[in-house]
């Protein structure tokens, strides 16, 4: 299809990448539609501190995947260097300025999407009566919220409890005598633990998961290996084959051979495979793939070692209100007796809902509803075809509605990290301009 006026509902890093490569290839107007953070940022690069760094090099975050430099050359001409783990916020400043560069031919609309017609001439319908028409609609909503936790009540904990690490009450009236439970060990309870202890906070922090398994860390520099020549079938044989070549290589290098080529591998694996992934092997994936920056590893660590921050396995049975404060019980890991600590504050960093159908979003419930959209057999986010087309109900893909980013990980796996994003948006770009 060509598409003159294309809708992007969603205006952070996935959003932003996808108008940008929309006008690049030729769409005359693009429609970002946002509810509620600054356009051109999103969760992730929406931060004001600057203790949250990029988990990667700048050389490889670049919006353009044919022009791979152009982020590490902005940086460059400001003071900073290719190989720099820049501060998000930094890379949130980079992409606000190629937005701000396409006005003109960019339009930005602050509401809540709350539906789409796709018959005909596409429609999204916002949740204060207006209404955009366009040609095309992509959906590019980024992580949706966390999902709520069992056996955490919100409203009976009150200011004790936190949903949102970034921008929620974290620190407000904490004391240095005073704990602080995380619940979640990955990249978020990074960011959180880091908050903390910037700003001054001094008591301790409980970090707890199933496994309590946090993200490592990247080495001063970047491995640089080749894709794996070939690729045994079966969860059991790519894993033997990884420890294999982490002990001849190396096993960050060893796990960099094989994300040059996940996404080959999921589209190709059964789903059985899938499914047998996702539940004995992805928590070992997300810590050795999603890795932290090397100063941030060695702050996570100076923590941990001088008995600020604790890592635990386990899950959480209860919480209750204690005053202004929260009464939780735990269960470890692996059995034994339940044990109960007073916290002063909960914070949800279990990571983002993935199930479609209990995210509680709107517009997502209405394309759900009117047979747009459904979840991928996985359950990892909205099924779409190799060209990342929405697949409605009765199994077709549409040429109207468009999804990229997190929310087609059952699709792709790889969908998270800007480089893969950026791919998925030039794709989806050049076939609505076609």
């Amino acid at each position: 299809m060509t598409a003159a006026h294309v809708a992007v509902i969603g205006a952070g890093a996935s959003g932003t990448m996808q108008a940008l490569h929309l006008l690049r290839e030729g769409v005359a107007r693009v429609t970002l539609i946002e509810r509620e953070r600054e356009p051109g940022l999103g969760t992730a690069y929406g931060t004001r501190r600057p203790e949250h760094l990029l988990n990667v090099t700048a050389r490889r975050m670049s919006v353009f995947p044919d022009d791979p430099d152009h982020f590490a050359r902005w940086l460059t001409a400001r003071g900073g260097a290719a190989e720099d783990y820049a501060p998000r916020m930094v890379f949130g400043e980079y992409l606000r300025g190629l937005m701000e560069a396409a006005r003109g031919r960019l339009d930005v609309v602050e509401g809540e999407a709350v539906g789409a017609a796709l018959d005909g001439a596409a429609e999204v319908n916002l949740g204060d009566g207006r209404a955009v028409a366009a040609d095309a609609v992509v959906l590019a909503l980024g992580n949706l919220r966390p999902a709520p936790l069992a056996g955490v009540p919100p409203r009976a904990l009150g200011r004790a409890y936190v949903d949102d690490p970034w921008f929620g009450r974290l620190r407000d009236a904490l004391g240095d005598e005073d704990q602080v439970l995380l619940i979640g060990t990955g990249l978020t309870a990074v960011d959180a633990a880091l908050t903390l202890d910037a700003t001054g906070f001094r008591g301790r922090i409980l970090a707890l998961s199933r496994r309590g398994q946090m993200p490592r860390g990247h080495l001063r520099r970047e491995p640089v290996a080749e894709p794996m020549a070939e690729f045994p079938g079966g969860c059991v044989g790519l894993l033997r084959a990884v420890r294999r070549r982490s002990a001849e290589i190396g096993w960050r290098e060893a796990v960099h051979e094989v994300r040059q080529a996940v996404q080959r591998l999921w589209s190709a694996a059964p789903m059985i495979e899938r499914r047998r992934f996702l539940r004995h092997l992805r928590p070992w994936w997300d810590v050795h793939r999603h890795r932290i920056a090397p100063d941030v590893a060695d702050r996570i660590a100076g923590m941990q070692q001088g008995g600020r921050l604790s890592v635990a396995a386990g899950r959480v049975l209860g919480a209750v209100r204690d005053a202004e404060a929260a009464a939780v019980t735990w269960r470890p890991r692996g059995g034994g007796e339940p044990e109960r600590i007073r916290v002063a504050r909960i914070v949800n960093c279990s990571g983002p809902e993935l199930d479609i159908r209990r995210a509680g979003e709107p517009l997502l419930d209405h394309l759900l509803q009117a047979g747009s959209i459904r979840p991928d057999p996985c359950r990892l986010g909205i099924e779409v075809d190799p060209h990342s087309r929405a697949v409605s109900a009765g199994g077709a893909p549409s040429d109207r509605l468009f999804a990229i980013g997190p929310i087609t990980r059952g699709a792709f796996w790889e969908s998270i990290a800007v480089a893969d994003i950026a791919v998925q948006a030039q794709a989806v770009a050049r076939r609505i301009a076609a």
